[in-house]
């Protein structure tokens, strides 16, 4: 029996390093951190930064380059803050990241909670969720 070839590996995102992207890239997470009410730990989880480093972001002093891990979370972040703006008007707009979910993907906790204890995966289930909701895929 001949040897399969091995799997093709996805491709590594290089790191951004363009301060210009990344600033631009850093204060739409920020800006959508701040909307929720989210506190610098909350933010600094959701980004996985520690929180010092998540205050330079905040006070836009931040230096460094942003690996995929990084503008993975930065992506579903800000699609999420998208979608929930095109979905609801009013209180939840901001609020339900941070409202108790009896759904069966929240089990009683925060989108926020269930986002900054999955990581990347739980980030995507919350994303498809609100993609579901707004009758996309």
């Amino acid at each position: 029996m001949p040897a399969s070839a091995p799997l093709p590996q996805p491709e590594r995102m290089a790191p951004i390093r363009d301060r210009d992207q990344v600033a631009a890239i850093v204060r739409a997470v920020v800006r959508a951190t701040e909307a929720w009410g989210l506190t610098n730990a909350e933010g600094a989880a959701l980004f996985d930064v520690p929180v010092a480093t998540w205050n330079r972001m905040k006070a836009e002093s931040f230096n460094g380059s942003l690996d995929q891990d990084k503008v993975t979370r930065a992506s579903l972040l800000i699609g999420i803050y998208k979608g929930l703006r095109l979905l609801f008007n009013g209180p939840l707009t901001f609020g339900w990241v941070r409202t108790d979910n009896a759904g069966p993907l929240f089990g009683g906790r925060s989108p926020a909670e269930i986002m900054m204890r999955g990581g990347i995966p739980a980030m995507m289930q919350v994303r498809q969720h609100i993609d579901a909701l707004r009758g996309g895929n």
